[in-house]
């Protein structure tokens, strides 16, 4: 891959220059082909270059480009006392001092190359225009595919455990921009390019900053327009060609559209800020076309069969009996999930919400859900309905000992409609502290001896984190099946894709691996007395299946239920941040479940919410159906539809006679 280059007349006048300056240095010189300068601590003279943008810090300087694509041609001098002295377009020279400059609390940022402490600065023409580079198809030019680091070894890529083996900038590798992504961008350190053709593929940040790819070939790109984590050759893509548009240098603002939407070309020069590759643009963007902003529902609602059900999970987002998501979170229940027949809830506070002051109860909160939903249901269908009413359960945590926000107390929770599913009978709910396990009656059957109860709730894994919630339930025809409810530890203490850690720090990569096993143990201790067992996991658990090492316990024992529903990967996920669209919420069956047929769908009315303050969380839902008994008497094959090999019509009357 070559990069395009063009030898304008101002490249030719740079030319010229360089060759009647005396002991005049290149910007391309200071560069160097590695991620820092040769040239490193040394005073350099004369500079020579063409100034492209400038802000109150300083400006950027374009000169004779190199012939080795690993080599920029842009710099950027750090000025402030002489950036009103120069403007866009003035042919200068200057002398200074080279920098690799990063914040002090930000350690595993990269180094931004400049010229510092400026001297001798001599503008000798002015109104050059300069040519930006084009990143896209057109030009040939392009961010290479996959991956993001040679130092990114290991059998996961990326997401390779350990992490933090190797600082990137104390390697300082000669580049490789046409293998590695950040790569590429740092050989464009202080350029002016153009990024033909951009797709938004997160929401703008709370300063305007947005993700985009441009007009080039990228893997992972779902219905929406968004890149997909998803793997290549075995390895989790790192979407490399995914670049942060930061705010525009003449104070105008980016827009605020939707994932998807297309943008016109963005021109603007390449620089590294806050933990990440950017560009910093000239101007903002104009809008060209914005994503559709119709949310389907599941395709599938709950029917009159009690073996056949409907599992909804949803990260409701600090859930409060005052919180003003609650009506919307009720609509996308009703409206988008179809009213689960069991409803899985991570995130629900105590009674008292954020304040500290020691209530963990939630029952109010939970109530307050609950009515919600109902009059939701009410006014969504006819009037002769039957009245809707979920009941829910969940165990309060011990005060403070379970994460999130201090005094929240969050946790997880279950709805359940009772005219399809109860719990089974003859067992006592558990406290915070007990643990749960499994008891089989003199009839050999399978149940708790907490139900609900909490999973090892004591062991070191859960320390400042939820406690899984493990429940046994029967349907009316008496089949029983087992659930399990996580929200495992968040990534907090992370870092950034794009720093200096190869690979990146995985926050608590190692917390919720243990957590993952406690609850795999769990999982084993079921199928070891009912290998036909039916279980059910669910929950938010933040890692990607792609980080097989924290998955893979888990994955000895259950099958993801996206693989047993054969969902296409690049519309697996629930989340996005930063470059990635991802999946963070997921769930998990047991090869019972696997061998009589799923379905499952992930409900888009978050990540395709046209801002975040429409969303209602930063997750979006899911809807499975699964069949649960072994041979119910009363159903024969051919009314079964999601069977394997099986296309009859799904039943789409709930047993409350609610019409979808």
């Amino acid at each position: 891959m070559r990069r395009y280059r063009c030898f304008t007349p101002t490249v030719l006048l740079l030319q010229s220059f360089f060759a009647i300056i005396a002991n005049a240095v290149s910007i391309a010189e200071i560069q160097g082909p590695a991620f820092q300068s040769p040239l490193l601590g040394q005073v350099v003279r004369n500079a020579t270059g063409i100034v492209t943008a400038k802000d109150r810090y300083g400006f950027w300087l374009q000169g004779e480009p190199s012939s080795d694509p690993r080599i920029s041609n842009g710099l950027r001098v750090y000025a402030p006392g002489l950036a009103h002295q120069t403007d866009v377009g003035h042919l200068l020279s200057l002398s200074g001092r080279v920098s690799e400059h990063r914040q002090n609390n930000r350690p595993n940022d990269l180094f931004l190359t400049e010229l510092i402490a400026p001297f001798d600065l001599f503008i000798h023409s002015v109104d050059h225009p300069v040519i930006p580079l084009i990143i896209g198809r057109e030009s040939g030019y392009a961010p290479p595919l996959a991956k993001a680091s040679a130092l990114d070894e290991g059998t996961e890529g990326w997401l390779s455990v350990p992490n933090n083996v190797t600082l990137l900038e104390s390697v300082n590798a000669t580049l490789q921009p046409d293998k590695y992504g950040l790569d590429f961008w740092e050989s464009l350190e202080g350029n002016l390019v153009t990024i033909v053709n951009p797709t938004t593929s997160n929401f703008p940040d709370m300063f305007g900053s947005l993700w985009v790819y441009g007009d080039w070939d990228v893997n992972g790109r779902n219905e929406r327009g968004g890149l997909t984590l998803t793997s290549v050759d075995g390895l989790p893509d790192a979407h490399p060609g995914v670049i942060l548009i930061g705010r525009p240098l003449d104070g105008t603002r980016n827009p605020k559209e939707p994932i998807g939407s297309i943008l016109s070309n963005i021109t603007g020069v390449v620089t590294y800020q806050f933990g990440y590759y950017s560009i910093l643009p000239l101007t903002a963007p104009s809008v060209m076309t914005e994503s559709d902003p119709d949310i389907s529902p599941v395709s599938f609602s709950a029917s009159e069969e009690p073996c056949e059900l409907t599992i909804g999970d949803y990260n409701v987002e600090n859930m409060s009996p005052r919180s003003r998501h609650i009506p919307l979170v009720a609509k996308h229940v009703v409206e988008y999930l179809k009213l689960p027949d069991i409803l899985f809830l991570q995130e629900i506070q105590s009674d008292s919400g954020s304040r500290n002051n020691g209530v963990v109860t939630a029952n109010r909160t939970l109530a307050t859900f609950v009515k919600a939903i109902s009059n939701t249901a009410s006014e969504h269908f006819s009037s002769n309905s039957p009245p809707f009413k979920y009941e829910f359960v969940n165990i309060p945590p011990e005060d403070n000992m379970d994460g999130g926000k201090p005094g929240s107390n969050i946790r997880v929770a279950y709805l359940w409609n009772p005219n399809k599913v109860s719990l089974v009978p003859g067992h006592i709910t558990g406290n915070a502290t007990q643990a749960v396990e499994v008891v089989k009656s003199d009839k050999g059957e399978l149940s708790l001896s907490y139900n609900p109860g909490r999973v090892h709730p004591t062991h070191e894994a859960w320390e400042e984190t939820r406690k899984p919630l493990a429940a046994a339930w029967q349907t009316s025809t008496g089949s029983r099946f087992f659930t399990v409810n996580v929200h495992l530890s968040s990534k907090r203490f992370g870092s950034s894709p794009h720093g200096d850690a190869r690979p990146p720090v995985n926050g608590r990569i190692e917390r919720r691996t243990q957590q993952v096993n406690v609850t795999a143990d769990f999982v084993e201790s079921v199928l070891s007395q009912d290998v036909n067992a039916s279980i059910i996991l669910a929950g938010d658990m933040n890692d990607f299946v792609q980080t097989r090492s924290v998955f893979q316990s888990l994955t000895n024992l259950l099958t993801d239920i996206n693989d047993a529903s054969a969902v296409d990967p690049v519309e697996r996920y629930t989340y996005v941040y930063e470059q990635h669209m991802q999946e963070i919420d997921h769930m998990f069956v047991s090869d019972a479940i696997v061998n009589r047929g799923t379905k499952v769908e992930h409900i888009h009315v978050n990540t395709w919410a046209r801002s975040t303050s429409e969303r209602a969380s930063d997750h979006d839902p899911t809807v499975a159906k699964v069949w649960v008994c072994d041979n119910p008497s009363n159903t024969k094959d051919s009314e079964r539809p999601f069977l394997p090999g099986l296309t009859a019509p799904l039943v789409i009357q709930n047993p409350h006679g609610l019409i979808y």
